[in-house]
């Protein structure tokens, strides 16, 4: 059920894979993420938080045990059959009063990843409304060829280099991906999608998960990094890491650190 959707428009939605006492639960817990990196994150335009707010299921157990909940894991395996890892995670906030937005964009068009074996998993955590800056998407445009994108780094744009579609995007088809907290979409590779700004007084907060198939590539980079969640990799592309042992993991916080670098410089080479 999930597939064909997938397969025929570049998304599905909504998937519920957490209960919502769950979710609240979680929500509090990045809020106290966000609270103790305050204040280095203060001192930070929206896209340069990469390090504070990606690749966190490497260094935060409650973070690993999101990214590897079987709910999610049993959806992303109908897209992607049963060999699975995580490639990178980010989390994506948008709280009342800040001016951060996504540009229409497509992710396949920098992250070097081949083949297409990638999926998004955007697990809610809040509401995730057209108000609150939900994310859009342009049905079926991974059907197409990939489009050109400039960069323009925009200081309040929330990607890494502000990348954005360089010709102009009919909107008129646009889907909203309303989300309650603890439902998921997935969206591939190659859609056009983006989101707003949050014009309203509730948070959006929302980790967005990129899984990856063990025969995948990555282009610029010596031997990625993953972390296999299901599965077996009979491959080895990657550098396969272990799952943080506590949420004060040292070792893994030092790691958390390497991998963001890693997956930094694949995104940001020209």
């Amino acid at each position: 059920m999930h597939s064909r959707t997938y397969r025929e428009q570049g998304y599905d939605f909504p998937i519920r894979v957490i209960q919502p006492d769950r979710a609240a639960a979680l929500q509090g817990r990045f809020l106290e993420y966000v609270a103790a990196h305050s204040q280095h994150l203060n001192a930070l335009a929206p896209r340069d938080q990469y390090a504070a707010f990606s690749e966190t299921h490497v260094s935060q157990r409650w973070v690993y045990e999101i990214v590897s909940d079987s709910n999610v894991l049993d959806v992303v395996e109908e897209i992607l059959g049963p060999d699975l890892l995580v490639w990178s995670s980010r989390w994506f906030s948008k709280l009342p009063g800040e001016k951060t937005f996504v540009s229409w964009h497509q992710d396949a068009t920098y992250w070097g990843l081949h083949p297409p074996n990638v999926t998004t998993a955007w697990i809610a955590l809040s509401e995730s409304t057209r108000k609150n800056g939900c994310m859009r998407v342009i049905p079926a445009t991974h059907l197409d060829p990939l489009l050109p994108q400039n960069d323009t780094y925009h200081p309040e744009n929330a990607l890494s280099r502000g990348q954005e579609i360089a010709v102009t995007v009919d909107e008129s088809s646009a889907v909203d991906i309303v989300l309650a907290p603890g439902e998921m979409s997935l969206h591939h590779i190659g859609i056009v999608h983006g989101s707003e700004v949050n014009t309203s007084d509730k948070p959006r907060i929302g980790l967005a998960v990129r899984y990856i198939t063990p025969d995948v590539l990555q282009d610029g980079v010596d031997r990625p990094a993953g972390m296999l969640v299901r599965g077996q990799d009979r491959v080895r592309n990657f550098e396969l890491l272990d799952p943080p042992e506590s949420d004060t993991d040292a070792r893994a916080s030092a790691r958390q650190q390497a991998i963001v670098e890693k997956v930094r410089t694949s995104i940001m080479r020209k």
